[in-house]
């Protein structure tokens, strides 16, 4: 299955980009996300919330791909993908270092990808909300 990535702005006590995933992040359109949350980054977004409703299953690039979104809206480079289980490395010093990223932001984790966050430590980055206005009113 496809992913899509629809982009919304909306205004909470700061300016926000709402990044929704609706569909399988995976091998196949991980890369494709980073590219499209540098071009975030780079057009000026600073806060942004990944609205995870309509995320049905993410395999392990998803994770890096999360990873990798934190460090580009902190203006800091991903991990190298092609490093392999190094990008996956890189990923468990930043959540060891414990410090939950006010900037990026989740909403709406269906139960199998909440597992996964947690499973793997991730939760530990992003503060998370059941929906989007909680979210967005969190800003």
């Amino acid at each position: 299955m496809a992913l899509e990535t629809p982009v919304e702005q909306a205004t909470g006590r700061v300016p926000i980009t709402v990044l929704a995933l609706d569909g399988e992040l995976d091998a196949s359109n991980f890369m494709a996300l980073i590219d499209q949350v540098r071009g975030l980054y780079e057009a000026g977004t600073r806060h942004l919330l990944l609205d995870l409703s309509g995320l049905q299953f993410m395999a392990s690039s998803g994770l890096v791909a999360l990873h990798s979104v934190v460090r580009l809206i902190h203006g800091e480079p991903p991990p190298d993908p092609e490093a392999g289980w190094g990008a996956l490395h890189a990923l468990g010093q930043d959540v060891s270092e414990g410090s939950t990223q006010a900037e990026v932001q989740l909403c709406g984790a269906q139960p199998a990808v909440e597992r996964v966050l947690a499973r793997t430590g991730l939760h530990r980055l992003f503060l998370s909300h059941p929906d989007r206005a909680s979210a967005i009113a969190a800003f």
